[in-house]
């Protein structure tokens, strides 16, 4: 058994400063899972890799986070889970500031039109991602351990239970989805 299945383990049984023994053990892989992450984002993001890490770590094992974890995988793809949701989150917050939040509103005329923002992109992925989810929950958890948990086909289909060809047979046809579902909207 691996130090990091053991820490969790510990984590899980509640043993005072197991959280705290646990964190160096996964910093740097959690820090690589939210660098990937944050560089298939557009530059100018305003969230950095270590705040989304830190946050993501408070959300795993701050209190009253649930704490049971079967595996390392599996406890990879909670923090790929809860990264997913602070990226939406942030993003919610930064378009509804971005539309107004209370302030008064500006004359579009002294405006400049631009490219979506990171924030939109990731909105948009999200709601995709949560049509898949209805459709299809394996596709779905898959791109969400690839997308946001920056896991390989290998590492996906060990957490998964599945053969690693089904694992990219699904990551293409819900490649395909996704990409139908963000050009059509509704």
């Amino acid at each position: 058994m691996s130090d990091i299945t053991l820490m969790l383990d510990a984590v899980e049984r509640g043993e005072a400063g197991a959280s705290e023994n646990l964190l160096p053990l996964v910093y740097e892989d959690l820090r690589r899972l939210a660098a990937a992450r944050m560089a298939q984002e557009a530059a100018g993001h305003t969230l950095q890799p270590t705040a989304l890490v830190h946050e993501a770590w408070l959300r795993l094992v701050g209190d009253g986070a649930p704490t049971s974890w079967q595996s390392r995988g599996h406890f990879f793809a909670a923090a790929a889970t809860a990264m997913r949701r602070i990226l939406v989150e942030h993003a919610r917050r930064r378009r509804r500031l971005k539309r107004g939040g209370g302030e008064a509103p500006l004359n579009v005329d002294d405006l400049d039109v631009a490219e979506p923002s990171p924030d939109e992109d990731i909105l948009l992925v999200h709601e995709a991602l949560t049509k898949l989810e209805q459709a299809n929950p394996e596709q779905a958890k898959i791109v969400e351990l690839k997308f946001f948990g920056g896991m390989t086909n290998e590492e996906v289909a060990e957490h998964l239970g599945i053969a690693e060809r089904t694992v990219y047979r699904q990551w293409v046809c819900a490649k395909a989805r996704l990409f139908r579902a963000i050009r059509h909207p509704g």
